[in-house]
């Protein structure tokens, strides 16, 4: 098993990668300090909940824990004010107190969902992340929280870091394929934001990753992990640093909304977007290489480069304008300047924003 530490002081916490996590779920809870006393709330979808559910709720069992649980609609569409508040019924059925604990069983979109609920219940109580796709090694690290508006991506969140992270890699083996090229999306994110040797280190074990092969696949998620908790550690509530963990969102979140949440992964709109920052850098000046560069990695990972053609230009600019980064009347944007090195520009003209989006239609 290995062990990273997301370094935030006296509210530190640990990362566990290693196989059958979730059968080690109750001693890994007793040894943090999590009390028994109080009930634990499982959020998890219905995709998820077949195959590790009952196992989890076993584990807990047999170390004393009484557990209570609600399965949510898979996808992003359950990010939802309406989900908020069925998961706060169950919590109050169930006898959750301020010294209990919500669970996120899950990929991003439940981590994102039930984070919200502990940090929203009885004014926060604690929460622990137990991911089980390759996307959620961004997502269940760091303390961002939250739920979708009709009209943006997020928009209703908060700051609530978990008291640990435990990835099973176990759970990975039954993803689809699909749902795993969009995780490693961001996985590649991590290096073109902070590690060129990452990247190389990618594009050697492209295939390794897909396949799912378990030493590529615990390195690869422990290296994307690391490069976010070094990010998170040095800035976590996102005064500067953080932000470059905003690469390819800008776009990306815009193409999520436009889409209805429902036609593109996060992973693959991120990747869209990713595209769109490099080829916002050309524009601004910068080394042409690092578009190249950007779109020959993903496109070697089978992601998409290309906004569908259907989706409206007018559409996708108004859902920006709503995005958080979008500041003072000027768009906020993770540009890269070389691969492994973003800048962070807070004026970024919206008619250049324009034409990289028109571009990115059009494959130009």
């Amino acid at each position: 098993m290995r062990e990273l530490t997301v370094d935030l002081g006296d509210r530190s916490y640990p990362i566990y990668f290693g196989e059958g996590l979730i059968q080690q779920a109750g001693q890994l809870f007793t040894k943090h300090g999590i009390t028994s006393k109080s009930p634990l709330l499982i959020v998890t979808d219905e995709h998820v909940a077949p195959h590790y559910l009952s196992n989890l709720e076993s584990a807990f069992a047999a170390s004393g824990y009484r557990t209570a649980s609600y399965i949510v609609p898979a996808g992003e569409k359950s990010k939802s004010l309406s989900q908020l508040e069925e998961i706060v019924t169950v919590a109050l059925e169930a006898g959750l107190d301020r010294s209990s604990t919500v669970i996120a069983l899950g990929g991003g979109v439940v981590g994102d969902l039930a984070g919200f609920v502990a940090a929203s219940y009885m004014r926060g109580v604690k929460f622990v992340q137990i991911p089980t796709t390759i996307l959620a090694h961004d997502s269940s690290v760091g303390g961002k929280v939250g739920v979708n508006h009709v009209l943006a991506k997020n928009i209703i969140g908060a700051f609530h870091q978990p008291e640990m992270v435990l990835y099973d890699l176990n759970t990975l083996r039954s993803l689809p394929y699909r749902e795993i090229v969009a995780g490693l999306s961001e996985m590649i994110k991590h290096g073109l934001i902070w590690d060129a040797e990452f990247i190389a280190w990618l594009d050697e074990h492209t295939q390794h990753l897909l396949t799912l092969e378990p030493e590529a696949l615990s390195y690869g998620l422990y290296q994307g992990c690391n490069v976010k908790s070094i990010v998170v550690s040095r800035d976590e509530r996102e005064n500067d640093l953080r932000a470059i963990l905003n690469l390819g969102h800008t776009i990306g979140h815009a193409l999520e909304a436009v889409s209805g949440y429902n036609e593109l992964l996060h992973g693959e709109a991120i990747s869209i977007g990713m595209v769109g920052s490099a080829k916002l850098a050309v524009h601004l000046g910068y080394d042409a290489s690092i578009y190249h560069e950007t779109k020959r990695i993903l496109s070697k990972f089978g992601l998409p480069t290309q906004i569908p053609t259907h989706l409206n230009v007018d559409q996708i600019m108004n859902a920006m304008m709503h995005d958080k980064k979008f500041k003072e009347g000027s768009m906020v944007f993770v540009v890269p300047i070389a691969i492994g090195q973003v800048e962070i520009l807070k004026d970024v003209s919206a008619q250049l924003v324009r034409q990289v989006v028109m571009e990115l239609k059009e494959d130009v």
